[in-house]
């Protein structure tokens, strides 16, 4: 707490004004990385002339957050938040608004609401899986390439849909 009240430039008296405790401070800077992310992939493909242009500007928009903000992607996504269950169901949430985000964006005839939400969080598993991978391993790949690469084969698969 104190280098984080350091960092912020305050005393940790004033730190603790605002968080209760460590884990108060941890669950709103996780809550701050989601929204961050979010918000990245809304604005990429709320402009987009279509579809596909949609599914590849928002992939394009995570893995760039991704790649220029590993430390922070880790820290929402990483192991350490997953080990604890306060921590891992807010990492879930963010995952569940982002894939409200990508479920407004899949439009396949005769597909409810419930489906495309359905669809949608596997499309953001997708993304999680692989730049989990990505990050793990260091492959050697830049973000838009891998986002043009995965863009390809979700959007061949929503197209298989009927």
């Amino acid at each position: 707490m104190n280098e984080v009240a350091e960092a912020a430039g305050v005393t940790k008296p004033v730190l603790y004004q605002h968080f209760d405790s460590k884990r108060g401070l941890y669950r709103e800077m996780l809550g701050e990385i989601g929204a961050q992310l979010r918000e990245t992939i809304a604005k990429a493909t709320i402009d987009a002339p279509g579809p596909h242009q949609q599914i590849e500007g928002g992939f394009r928009a995570y893995f760039r957050f991704v790649a220029e903000h590993r430390d922070r992607y880790r820290v929402l996504f990483g192991s350490g938040t997953q080990r604890d269950e306060e921590f891992a169901e807010e990492a879930r949430r963010v995952e569940a608004s982002i894939a409200e985000v990508v479920g407004e964006l899949i439009e396949v005839d005769g597909l409810d609401g419930e489906r495309r939400l359905l669809l949608a969080n596997g499309i953001v598993g997708l993304a999680e899986g692989a730049s989990r991978y990505w990050l793990d391993n260091d492959v050697d790949v830049d973000a838009e390439t891998l986002a043009q690469e995965v863009s390809r084969l979700a959007w061949a698969g929503l197209r298989g849909i009927r």
